[in-house]
Protein backbone atom coordinates (compact mmCIF):
# COMPACT_ATOMS: atom_id res chain seq x y z
CA UNK A 1 0.00 0.00 0.00
CA UNK A 2 0.93 3.91 -0.52
CA UNK A 3 2.30 5.74 2.00
CA UNK A 4 -0.38 8.14 1.03
CA UNK A 5 -4.25 7.82 1.18
CA UNK A 6 -4.27 10.05 -1.93
CA UNK A 7 -3.22 10.73 -5.18
CA UNK A 8 -2.88 14.02 -7.11
CA UNK A 9 -4.88 14.12 -10.21
CA UNK A 10 -3.34 16.86 -12.71
CA UNK A 11 -6.42 16.77 -14.95
CA UNK A 12 -9.19 19.19 -15.00
CA UNK A 13 -11.45 16.05 -16.93
CA UNK A 14 -14.82 15.27 -14.36
CA UNK A 15 -14.21 11.99 -16.72
CA UNK A 16 -11.27 11.03 -14.90
CA UNK A 17 -11.99 12.18 -11.79
CA UNK A 18 -15.31 9.98 -12.40
CA UNK A 19 -13.30 7.00 -12.92
CA UNK A 20 -10.71 7.13 -10.20
CA UNK A 21 -13.79 7.33 -7.85
CA UNK A 22 -15.13 4.12 -9.71
CA UNK A 23 -11.74 2.23 -8.94
CA UNK A 24 -12.15 3.69 -5.31
CA UNK A 25 -8.67 5.37 -5.56
CA UNK A 26 -9.08 8.97 -3.02
CA UNK A 27 -7.69 11.92 -5.34
CA UNK A 28 -7.06 15.94 -5.31
CA UNK A 29 -6.72 18.13 -8.22
CA UNK A 30 -3.26 19.23 -8.96
CA UNK A 31 -4.16 22.04 -11.70
CA UNK A 32 -2.10 24.09 -13.52
CA UNK A 33 -1.33 27.65 -12.51
CA UNK A 34 -3.14 30.27 -14.74
CA UNK A 35 0.43 31.39 -16.12
CA UNK A 36 1.57 27.61 -17.55
CA UNK A 37 0.76 27.16 -20.92
CA UNK A 38 -0.68 23.90 -20.88
CA UNK A 39 -1.79 23.90 -24.43
CA UNK A 40 1.49 24.75 -25.94
CA UNK A 41 2.37 21.06 -24.51
CA UNK A 42 -0.03 19.24 -27.24
CA UNK A 43 1.67 20.63 -30.08
CA UNK A 44 2.06 17.71 -32.41
CA UNK A 45 5.67 17.58 -34.16
CA UNK A 46 6.58 16.71 -37.38
CA UNK A 47 5.94 13.19 -38.24
CA UNK A 48 4.83 12.06 -34.59
CA UNK A 49 2.88 8.92 -34.82
CA UNK A 50 -0.02 9.04 -32.58
CA UNK A 51 1.59 6.69 -30.12
CA UNK A 52 4.55 8.70 -29.87
CA UNK A 53 2.35 11.67 -29.70
CA UNK A 54 0.27 10.90 -26.85
CA UNK A 55 2.75 8.90 -24.74
CA UNK A 56 5.63 12.37 -25.36
CA UNK A 57 2.34 14.62 -24.44
CA UNK A 58 1.56 12.78 -21.32
CA UNK A 59 5.32 12.34 -20.28
CA UNK A 60 5.28 16.37 -20.50
CA UNK A 61 2.13 17.04 -18.20
CA UNK A 62 3.30 14.84 -15.59
CA UNK A 63 6.88 16.74 -15.40
CA UNK A 64 5.06 19.72 -15.60
CA UNK A 65 2.86 18.71 -12.57
CA UNK A 66 5.36 16.91 -10.29
CA UNK A 67 7.34 20.60 -11.08
CA UNK A 68 3.83 22.28 -9.67
CA UNK A 69 3.82 19.58 -6.39
CA UNK A 70 6.72 21.22 -5.68
CA UNK A 71 6.28 24.83 -6.14
CA UNK A 72 3.09 24.46 -4.17
CA UNK A 73 5.03 22.64 -1.02
CA UNK A 74 1.86 20.51 -0.74
CA UNK A 75 1.88 17.19 0.75
CA UNK A 76 3.79 14.57 -0.96
CA UNK A 77 1.71 12.10 -2.44
CA UNK A 78 1.88 10.26 -6.26
CA UNK A 79 0.75 12.39 -9.21
CA UNK A 80 -1.73 11.01 -12.30
CA UNK A 81 -1.71 12.27 -15.60
CA UNK A 82 -3.16 10.97 -18.99
CA UNK A 83 -4.14 12.32 -22.66
CA UNK A 84 -6.43 11.06 -24.68
CA UNK A 85 -5.63 11.73 -28.94
CA UNK A 86 -8.01 10.16 -31.52
CA UNK A 87 -5.87 9.23 -34.73
CA UNK A 88 -7.45 8.66 -38.60
CA UNK A 89 -4.49 6.54 -39.89
CA UNK A 90 -1.56 8.30 -38.60
CA UNK A 91 -3.24 11.82 -38.93
CA UNK A 92 -3.94 12.98 -34.75
CA UNK A 93 -7.51 14.58 -34.72
CA UNK A 94 -7.09 16.82 -31.97
CA UNK A 95 -9.66 19.66 -30.10
CA UNK A 96 -11.21 21.23 -32.40
CA UNK A 97 -10.54 25.23 -33.31
CA UNK A 98 -13.59 25.80 -34.06
CA UNK A 99 -17.33 24.89 -35.50
CA UNK A 100 -15.99 24.40 -38.94
CA UNK A 101 -13.04 22.57 -37.51
CA UNK A 102 -15.54 20.13 -35.63
CA UNK A 103 -17.14 19.66 -38.42
CA UNK A 104 -14.10 18.95 -41.20
CA UNK A 105 -12.76 16.34 -38.04
CA UNK A 106 -16.36 14.46 -37.43
CA UNK A 107 -16.89 14.18 -41.46
CA UNK A 108 -13.16 12.53 -41.83
CA UNK A 109 -14.77 9.85 -38.96
CA UNK A 110 -18.40 9.70 -40.00
CA UNK A 111 -18.75 6.10 -41.37
CA UNK A 112 -15.17 4.65 -40.51
CA UNK A 113 -13.30 3.45 -38.13
CA UNK A 114 -10.69 5.59 -36.05
CA UNK A 115 -8.31 4.68 -33.23
CA UNK A 116 -8.33 6.40 -29.70
CA UNK A 117 -5.14 6.27 -27.44
CA UNK A 118 -4.68 7.45 -23.57
CA UNK A 119 -1.83 7.29 -22.18
CA UNK A 120 -1.24 7.23 -18.44
CA UNK A 121 1.42 7.75 -16.06
CA UNK A 122 2.21 8.24 -12.51
CA UNK A 123 4.83 9.11 -10.67
CA UNK A 124 5.17 8.15 -7.27
CA UNK A 125 8.16 9.25 -5.43
CA UNK A 126 11.48 9.20 -8.02
CA UNK A 127 9.51 5.62 -10.47
CA UNK A 128 7.23 6.41 -12.86
CA UNK A 129 4.74 4.16 -14.73
CA UNK A 130 3.50 4.28 -17.73
CA UNK A 131 0.99 2.36 -20.10
CA UNK A 132 -0.79 3.27 -22.98
CA UNK A 133 -4.50 2.21 -24.25
CA UNK A 134 -5.56 1.46 -28.00
CA UNK A 135 -9.23 1.36 -28.68
CA UNK A 136 -10.82 1.21 -32.38
CA UNK A 137 -14.60 3.03 -32.58
CA UNK A 138 -16.59 2.44 -35.92
CA UNK A 139 -18.40 5.43 -36.43
CA UNK A 140 -22.04 5.32 -38.52
CA UNK A 141 -22.07 7.60 -41.75
CA UNK A 142 -23.40 11.40 -40.74
CA UNK A 143 -25.41 13.72 -43.01
CA UNK A 144 -24.12 17.00 -42.81
CA UNK A 145 -27.12 17.91 -41.03
CA UNK A 146 -26.64 15.51 -37.87
CA UNK A 147 -23.06 16.48 -37.94
CA UNK A 148 -24.33 20.43 -37.94
CA UNK A 149 -26.66 18.96 -35.10
CA UNK A 150 -24.40 17.67 -32.90
CA UNK A 151 -22.07 20.71 -33.11
CA UNK A 152 -24.68 23.17 -32.10
CA UNK A 153 -24.87 21.34 -28.88
CA UNK A 154 -21.49 22.23 -27.88
CA UNK A 155 -20.30 18.99 -27.17
CA UNK A 156 -17.23 18.51 -28.85
CA UNK A 157 -15.89 21.46 -27.85
CA UNK A 158 -12.78 20.75 -26.20
CA UNK A 159 -12.50 16.99 -26.72
CA UNK A 160 -10.07 15.05 -29.21
CA UNK A 161 -11.85 14.22 -32.32
CA UNK A 162 -14.17 16.38 -31.69
CA UNK A 163 -16.17 13.88 -29.80
CA UNK A 164 -17.77 12.62 -26.82
CA UNK A 165 -18.73 8.78 -26.25
CA UNK A 166 -20.50 9.27 -23.24
CA UNK A 167 -22.32 12.01 -24.59
CA UNK A 168 -24.81 12.36 -27.66
CA UNK A 169 -22.12 11.49 -29.56
CA UNK A 170 -22.25 7.28 -28.34
CA UNK A 171 -25.25 7.20 -31.14
CA UNK A 172 -22.94 7.32 -33.61
CA UNK A 173 -20.81 4.45 -32.88
CA UNK A 174 -21.49 1.19 -34.19
CA UNK A 175 -18.57 -0.69 -32.66
CA UNK A 176 -15.77 -0.59 -30.54
CA UNK A 177 -12.67 -2.61 -29.40
CA UNK A 178 -10.65 -2.00 -26.64
CA UNK A 179 -11.59 0.22 -23.45
CA UNK A 180 -14.37 1.99 -23.08
CA UNK A 181 -13.14 3.74 -20.39
CA UNK A 182 -9.71 4.41 -21.99
CA UNK A 183 -11.88 6.10 -24.88
CA UNK A 184 -13.64 8.51 -22.28
CA UNK A 185 -10.06 9.16 -20.88
CA UNK A 186 -8.70 6.67 -18.42
CA UNK A 187 -8.86 3.39 -18.99
CA UNK A 188 -9.33 1.31 -16.26
CA UNK A 189 -7.61 -1.93 -16.42
CA UNK A 190 -4.19 -0.18 -17.21
CA UNK A 191 -4.63 2.70 -14.30
CA UNK A 192 -5.36 -0.14 -11.59
CA UNK A 193 -2.31 -1.88 -13.35
CA UNK A 194 -0.42 1.09 -12.75
CA UNK A 195 -1.56 2.42 -9.27
CA UNK A 196 -0.99 -1.53 -7.94
CA UNK A 197 2.44 -1.04 -9.07
CA UNK A 198 2.70 2.46 -7.17
CA UNK A 199 1.28 0.68 -3.88
CA UNK A 200 -2.46 1.61 -4.45
CA UNK A 201 -4.83 -0.85 -3.70
CA UNK A 202 -7.28 -0.42 -7.34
Amino acid sequence: MSDTPFLYLASQSPRRAQLLDQLGVAHRPLLADGDEDAESLEAVLPRESPPAYVQRVTALKLDAAVARLARRDLPPAPVLCADTTVAAGREILGKPADAKDAQRILARLAGGTHRVLTAVAVQAGRRRYAALSVSQVRFAPLSRARIADYIASGEPFGKAGAYAIQGRAGAFVEHIGGSYSGIMGLPAFETAALLRRAGFRA
